[in-house]
């Protein structure tokens, strides 16, 4: 090959010799990261370029691993209820549990500890006179467990021994909080302990002073430490022997006033106390705490006086007392029914117009997120915006200048009506194997759905099959509607199509 001029430059054309074939190519130096043939040595014009090629790597992939599935908020919030309401019957029927030392049926506990986990407070054995002062802290430890939720217990036990909750557990609380996001759910929780700790410890304090006019000291710190927990959790459980309540109080505001005020503290739910602790005005609070507050509002004024209508003349109720007193117990039998179970006055012996509406309220409930149950006053609430809507021809409920998604007002829809089925067939299965009223069994049925505890005193004479079917109530009651509505929203995804409109005729 002859030599070429300095200043040719690069050029296409250039014949490069291998073995007998040229092959055209551009004669300026090439890259090794562009070769792709096999390794062979290239001249341009006067220097040499070898091309090293990186020899093939194997690397090795193990099985891919099967993902492990992701916890089912409801079902473990529902299996954590029952297992500590197996493991609280099993404490109750040892020996040391009863005053007699003779051990409970294995029924009677587990009645016992489904009320007290599930906050009912219907009872088939009196509290008092029948379990021993350690089968009363056994309780009283359910309720506390109830009250608070199987996940925020379960975090305070991990706070005090020291571990860190983990994503599972952070996922968990979101969904026993019915908060929308894992941010902050810790901090809600810790304020959710603090403000029980709070309420329970200043209620206990003033029942305690009022109680020293009845008791010895240590019998009026336990009554008024017992009381004010079961009273902020909803439960109702009472200590005052003879099936009696509150009864012997009907007359005493500092009791009753004190009973009701944490009654509708643990029934706002925590998440309203620490909104509203947390924010100045009304207009500044969220959309569900002036929900709840304005619902709550309401119902107590109606069942206030509309008891107060009902049983004014009834010797056996109000009847004998003076307006004041009145007033106070109509007032007392209207807050109660929002799950908490105490009673003022005779249940049994009320006119029937008052145990409807009795029964309306035990319906609704508490709020969401709180220690109560029923149907909650969210989904009340919801309810009646969208039948208020409608009546005014708007296509979406709306309520304090908001509107409400309509996925929200499905969901209170399916618990409504699947509530609704439940009493029904409870109801119906009772007026089978029992021998009351169709109006009593209607309100004991309501009574353990809404995780209320009053009775018109028929839950001592229950048969067997009666009893199982009320705690499977007390159990649903309790963790159905919750897990209804976190299944529900879990399975909230936006609709890939919509199909073709159709019509139908309604009313």
């Amino acid at each position: 090959m002859s030599d070429a001029p300095a200043s040719i430059g690069p050029r296409i054309g250039t014949a490069i010799q291998s073995g007998t074939a040229a092959h055209p190519v551009a004669s300026a130096p090439i890259a090794a990261s562009t070769v792709a043939s096999p390794p062979r040595t290239i001249r341009s014009w006067e220097r040499s370029i070898r091309v090293p090629i990186a020899k093939p790597e194997k690397i090795k992939l193990g099985a891919p691993r099967t993902p492990r599935p992701a916890a089912r908020a409801p079902l473990v919030l529902a299996l954590g209820f029952l297992v500590v309401i197996l493991a609280g019957s099993a404490l109750l029927m040892l020996p040391i549990s009863t005053a007699d030392g003779a051990g409970a049926a294995y029924l009677t506990a587990l009645f016992t500890a489904t009320s007290a986990v599930c906050v009912t407070g219907l009872v088939v054995v009196d509290t008092g006179s029948y379990w021993s002062p350690f089968g009363q802290a056994v309780i009283l430890v359910l309720i506390q467990v109830g009250g608070l939720g199987f996940m925020t217990s379960s975090t305070l036990l991990l706070l005090l021994i020291g571990r860190r909750a983990s994503l599972r557990d952070r996922i968990l609380l979101r969904e026993a909080h019915g908060v929308p996001t894992m941010e902050g759910v810790l901090r809600l929780t810790r304020q959710v302990l603090l403000v029980t700790a709070a309420i329970e410890a200043s209620g206990a304090a003033i029942l305690f002073v009022r109680f020293m006019q009845d008791f010895p000291a240590g019998q009026a710190l336990w009554m008024g430490v017992f009381h004010s927990v079961s009273a902020f959790n909803n439960a109702g459980f009472d200590l005052f022997r003879g099936f009696r309540s509150l009864t012997i109080y009907n007359q005493d505001p500092t009791v009753l006033l004190t009973i009701a005020l944490l009654i509708m503290l643990g029934g706002i739910s925590f998440t309203v106390i620490v909104d509203m602790a947390g924010v100045k005005g009304w207009r500044f609070l969220l959309l569900d705490t002036k929900l709840v507050l304005a619902v709550t509002a309401g119902l107590l004024l109606v069942g206030t006086l509309g008891l107060l209508a009902m049983e004014y003349s009834n010797y056996a109720t109000l009847g004998p007392m003076e307006l004041p007193a009145k007033l106070l117990n109509a007032f007392f039998s209207a807050v109660t029914p929002r799950t908490a179970g105490y009673n003022s006055i005779d249940v049994g012996n009320m006119t029937q117009a008052g145990l409807l509406l009795t029964i309306a309220l035990m319906y609704i409930g508490a709020a969401s997120g709180s220690t109560g149950g029923g149907i909650k006053v969210n989904t009340f609430g919801v309810l009646t915006a969208a039948v208020m809507s409608s009546i005014r021809g708007r296509d979406r409920a709306s309520a304090f200048g908001r509107e409400f998604r309509q996925d929200h007002v499905n969901r209170a829809l399916t618990v409504t009506l699947l509530s609704l089925g439940l009493v029904f067939g409870t109801t119906l299965t009772l007026s089978m194997t029992e021998r009351f009223s169709l109006l009593q069994l209607l309100f004991e049925t309501t009574s353990a759905f809404g995780t209320v505890g009053l009775s018109t005193g028929i839950t001592p004479e229950l048969s067997h099959v009666g009893k199982l079917v009320v705690i499977a109530t007390m159990y649903v009651g309790r963790v159905g509607p919750l897990t209804v509505a976190l299944a529900l929203a879990q399975r909230d995804k936006p609709d890939m199509y919509h199909l073709p409109e159709g019509r139908v005729k309604i009313g």
